[in-house]
């Protein structure tokens, strides 16, 4: 585990909650960066794909399914979205389309989903076709309760499994930190889970068999997972996650390792200031590949391949909520697995909901504004002097 020497992104132009006015430019370690807004307008965008048309998909957390097309925001909501609870963090979170979209059409959707006198992350599919969500399909509801943190986020593996994160719940940590719901396996605070395409719960994941213990969990001790990944190079799946004050994490996932919430970690309790862990290492509990002290409320992660910006080629780029901001992590040469290197790409972007690379190879943001309409922007490379 390191913690990354930090370089700071100079920014021209206006990174604000405030509208856009004249061009905004980074200028990084690496290169100089023009923003482009593709589409304005937007409550609270989370997510980002796209479809094999060309066509940009964008979720709204208020519970909307939007379309880019041909570079222009449909004026209309897709219809067929199931109803979200879109209180406080709860609402639509992640789209991702089956990797045979072209044959079969099937979107996966994320979201909170009204259940009792609470909600709980939930995950269906359904049928994309003729711009409309039909022939919907639960696929997974997780078993958990609480005020927030729900995770949401979906990636596909090349075999054809889905992972999928789900938060901690704002569960509290008090007494014996190894009795807390993210570190009983009865339960989906804080874990990954894999799975088949249609739900069902692949023989081989690590607990199936354990008496009671979920079988579709992958990992666990999680505190609320808001980025997730399987490397394009290894198949390993990554995750970011927020701590509290302080103390968010790069984790790299293994099935069946614990990933400490709450017993291990490096943030305290907010406004106090008190302690929350036992430590920051334990036995048997997996310690971050990376952290951040102070948080910057992680959020979308991406490894970039393409070949728009070549010198960032295996980059991990990490969005920020608290921070407003996007960071590029440089893999270590020496030492696989690590991180050798931080940048800061820019402040005060607004809060990164999600980072994507597009089929042209360019990276594009999904950006929330406070007292602004949020938007979706794409980065570009310009010629340096």
């Amino acid at each position: 585990m390191t913690r990354a020497v930090v370089a700071c992104a100079v920014l021209v132009g206006i990174f604000s909650e405030s509208p856009v006015v004249g061009q905004e430019v980074l200028r990084s370690a690496l290169y100089d960066v023009r923003v482009v807004t593709v589409a304005d307008e937007l409550e609270v965008p989370w997510s980002l794909a796209w479809l094999p048309g060309g066509d940009m998909l964008v979720t709204e957390r208020p519970g909307r399914l939007r379309i880019v097309r041909d570079g222009v925001l449909l004026p209309g909501a897709v219809p067929g979205v199931p109803e979200v609870f879109a209180e406080g963090q709860g609402g639509l979170f992640e789209v991702l389309p089956h990797p045979d979209f072209t044959d079969n059409k099937l979107l996966y959707v994320s979201f909170a989903r009204p259940k009792g006198e609470g909600s709980t992350t939930t995950v269906i599919r359904g049928r994309f076709e003729n711009d409309r969500l039909t022939d919907i399909e639960d696929v997974f509801e997780a078993q958990s309760q609480g005020r927030g943190h729900y995770g949401g986020r979906l990636a596909w593996h090349p075999d054809g499994y889905l992972f999928v994160s789900v938060g901690e719940r704002m569960a509290r940590a008090a007494g014996d930190l190894t009795a807390h719901p993210a570190q009983d396996l009865s339960n989906h605070h804080g874990v990954t889970v894999r799975l088949f395409e249609d739900g069902r719960v692949p023989d081989d994941n690590p607990f199936v068999g354990q008496e009671g213990v979920l079988p579709e969990i992958w990992s666990y001790g999680h505190r609320n997972p808001q980025g997730l990944l399987v490397h394009p190079d290894t198949g390993d799946l990554w995750l970011d996650e927020h701590g509290p004050q302080g103390g968010d994490e790069l984790n790299r996932v293994q099935p069946g390792l614990n990933y400490g919430w709450p017993v291990i970690g490096y943030g305290v309790n907010y406004g106090s200031g008190a302690a929350i862990h036992s430590g920051t290492r334990g036995e048997d509990i997996e310690s971050p590949v990376h952290f951040w002290v102070p948080s910057i409320a992680t959020s979308g992660l991406m490894v970039y391949t393409g070949d728009r910006f070549p010198q960032w080629q295996g980059n991990f780029f990490v969005g920020g909520l608290a921070g407003q901001q996007l960071a590029r992590l440089t893999p270590s040469v020496d030492r696989p697995g690590q991180v050798e290197q931080e940048e800061t790409l820019a402040y005060g972007i607004g809060r990164v909901r999600d980072v994507r690379q597009g089929p042209d190879g360019y990276i594009y943001l999904a950006v929330e504004r406070r007292g602004a309409p949020g938007r979706v922007v794409r980065l570009e490379p310009l010629p340096r002097n």
